[in-house]
């Protein structure tokens, strides 16, 4: 399955209490948690260019399934990790405590996080 595509961020669940636990202060937390982010996705075979865009930031990511890449997350800190694929439309990686899962289902795409403080995975 081929992630290409713009999709525009449809719904977030707990929102707030994923931000605090990856430090984002309250102030960016209230004003991001109306936005609607659009995620742009250009998939070459096993390479991904990702552009996020939520309000005035751009967050732009570029890695090869399986290869250790570095990833900016939306605080702005860059972290080396693996991004890698499960059956033949998630894609799965770790950033420090968090475990992020970007899965495809026709024309939507979801993604779920996870911070180990936050539940069990």
């Amino acid at each position: 399955m081929n992630f290409s595509g713009k999709y525009q961020l449809q719904s977030q669940e707990n929102f707030e209490p994923f931000m605090k636990a990856i430090g984002l202060p309250d102030e960016l937390i209230q004003k991001g948690k109306d936005l609607k982010g659009v995620s742009e996705v250009v998939q070459n075979g096993k390479h991904f260019k990702l552009t996020i865009t939520t309000g005035s930031k751009v967050i732009q990511n570029e890695f090869t399934l399986g290869e250790e890449c570095e990833l900016e997350t939306m605080t702005g800190e860059k972290i080396k990790t693996v991004v890698n694929m499960e059956g033949n439309n998630k894609l799965v990686t770790t950033l420090k405590n968090i475990k992020s899962v970007t899965e495809l289902n026709g024309d939507t795409i979801t993604n779920v996080s996870w911070h180990s403080g936050l539940a069990s995975w």
